[in-house]
């Protein structure tokens, strides 16, 4: 049974894998056995992901992406078969986050946070199912704020992440029977990350007093052993699912 946890002889793509969470979701696929392509716009930040994938045993392409950009997206895809032969793993990460009342956000501010974490996974996603053969699996990562709120003023945000979720029930039901690629999405609640270090003084103290069941934040290897179940052939027979990880902030 364990052998279906295994990624051995598989090939992922990880985006926004400069930094947080995807750096760990990198490692992670590695640790599992995949080789890993990974992809953001900064691209001085990547050799220390590429790193740490050599370390765990794998091979490593890194390529400067930005998922706004449909060609740049397309250009990762066409690296990693061009490198590795294959794709048979995505894990739609790249994003960002922003906290802006709404009544003082811009069409520019909202339009940014759009087009990187819906369109931008749409175009990934879009590159990544022209390749991979039957028994793929995507893994869109969503948020919890897609299906609640959490006291900040994040609409754009929000907003993006529940298109995730719409775009992940559609893409499994349009690619899973006909192309057999698995579609999935986790929604992580509170994890250490480049947004949650922008938090203001006491929000995520109660946060985590208020609407976190478990009283604390993820730790990063909770969520990366959730992309690697969803990645994996232990999930052979799930698709168009949204898996929250969040400490039990849904039950709230």
């Amino acid at each position: 049974m364990i052998d279906k946890f295994r990624l051995d002889g598989k090939v992922a793509i990880v985006t926004g894998a400069s930094s947080g969470l995807g750096v760990a979701f990198a490692r992670g696929l590695a640790q599992a056995g995949a080789d890993i392509a990974i992809g953001a716009r900064r691209a001085d930040r990547l050799d220390g992901t590429r790193k740490l994938v050599e370390e765990a045993g794998r091979r490593c392409l890194a390529v400067a992406t930005d998922v706004t950009v449909v060609e740049q997206c397309q250009a990762l895809v066409e690296a990693a078969v061009a490198e590795f032969g294959q794709v048979d793993v995505l894990i739609n990460n790249a994003g960002v986050g922003t906290a802006v009342p709404a009544l003082r956000e811009s069409p520019e501010e909202f339009r940014r946070v759009i087009d990187i974490n819906l369109h931008g996974s749409y175009w990934m996603a879009q590159a990544c199912a022209r390749v991979m053969r039957p028994g793929s699996s995507i893994v869109n990562i969503g948020s919890i704020l897609g299906e609640t709120t959490a006291g900040l003023p994040q609409a754009a945000y929000s907003a993006s992440k529940a298109g995730v979720i719409g775009l992940t029930r559609d893409l499994a039901q349009q690619w899973t029977g006909r192309r057999g690629i698995r579609v999935n999405c986790l929604e992580p609640g509170f994890f250490a990350s480049e947004m949650t270090e922008e938090y203001s003084a006491g929000y995520l103290e109660r946060m985590l007093e208020q609407r976190v069941v478990m009283g604390r934040v993820g730790e990063a290897d909770e969520l990366v052993a959730a992309a690697v179940f969803l990645a994996s052939d232990a999930s052979s027979y799930i698709t168009g699912v949204t898996l929250p990880v969040d400490g039990g902030i849904l039950l709230t």
